[in-house]
């Protein structure tokens, strides 16, 4: 996710395209390396993008805290971010649109904590180490306003998410946040006898969002590109379900990790279905809408002073694609 998804690969292709004519150069998708991607990977495998139209360059990144800004500057005419990138790129007054969610973490980020605590209640006046600003920040977030709680109740430790290991097996604080697979082996400490998972993003399906981005500007003056985009990657997940086999050994190689790596990764990520598409956009209160998931990470970025206030989650979003796609699924 914003810190998660800037992993260990290198840049394949480079941020500096060809300047070459909008018409003429060949449409650009960013991507970073993760396994919630599964449907883009296949897709672009099994060619249904140029089946839809679209001969796409796929660019992986190695840090995608640029990609937004390389995708308002035109390097690239599409990316994956993940939902806080976009609240932060609408609040600078970027014209940036999600188009259709494409993975939720669930399971993937947890907090552990000590055998003493019991409840998120029990974290208050507790020492919790995890990244601001990450999505370990806006997990815990979540976990806390649900029971009334905030940030100021409890005593942060500020850790990157592989560091959290280390600092819970000194035992210096009562519980961290981070994602696999460094939650597994935190239960692994002291016999598995000293952590337990307190609460996982599966309790909270849709406070970490991955989605796909396009600008405003593409919709107005390429529409058929958008299309294409959303309809391929369904295509691809269609792909993920019918032949999983096939659809396992595209990802792991992909992502240069093994097939039993890859299957267990897939276990912590859902992939919206056709008919789940639109939960995003639908305005309330619970996830996975962007009303709910964006009004608390937009309060927590505003108050680390990354954003000076937080955007109408209407301007973040355009529905059309999604609900185009599921009334004429079968064009």
């Amino acid at each position: 996710m914003s810190i998660r998804r800037a992993l260990r690969l290198a840049l394949l292709g480079t941020l500096l395209l060809p300047q070459l004519p909008c018409a003429a150069r060949q449409p650009t998708l960013g991507v970073v390396n993760w396994i919630g991607y599964g449907p883009i990977y296949c897709a672009a495998a099994q060619g249904y993008y140029r089946k839809r139209g679209v001969e796409l360059r796929l660019v992986t990144f190695s840090d995608n805290s640029i990609m937004s800004g390389a995708l308002e500057g035109g390097e690239l005419d599409a990316s994956t971010l993940t939902y806080d990138q976009v609240i932060t790129a609408s609040a600078k007054g970027w014209k940036l649109k999600v188009v259709m969610p494409l993975d939720y973490s669930v399971g993937g980020d947890a907090i552990v904590a000590s055998a003493a605590i019991h409840s998120v209640r029990d974290l208050k006046g507790r020492r919790i180490a995890f990244q601001p600003l990450s999505p370990s920040d806006f997990l815990l977030g979540y976990a806390l306003a649900q029971v009334g709680l905030s940030q100021k109740d409890v005593r942060p430790l500020n850790s990157t998410p592989e560091g959290v290991v280390s600092i819970m097996a000194t035992g210096a604080v009562d519980a961290g946040v981070t994602y696999q697979p460094s939650v597994s082996t935190i239960l692994k400490l002291g016999g598995g006898k000293l952590y337990h998972v307190l609460l996982s993003s599966r309790e909270a399906r849709g406070i970490i969002t991955d989605v796909l981005v396009v600008r405003a500007g593409t919709i107005a003056d390429n529409p058929k590109l958008v299309d294409a985009l959303i309809r391929g990657t369904m295509d691809g997940l269609s792909f993920m379900q019918q032949q999983p086999e096939q659809a396992i050994a595209i990802i792991s190689k992909a992502l240069e990790i093994s097939a039993v790596d890859a299957r267990e990764q897939l276990s912590n990520v859902e992939n919206p279905s056709l008919a789940n598409l639109g939960e995003v956009f639908r305005p309330g209160a619970t996830l996975p809408s962007f009303y709910a998931s964006g009004a608390l990470i937009g309060e927590i970025l505003k108050k680390e002073g990354q954003i000076d206030h937080v955007p109408p989650i209407a301007e973040t979003y355009d529905a059309r694609f999604v609900t185009q796609l599921q009334t004429h699924p079968g064009e």
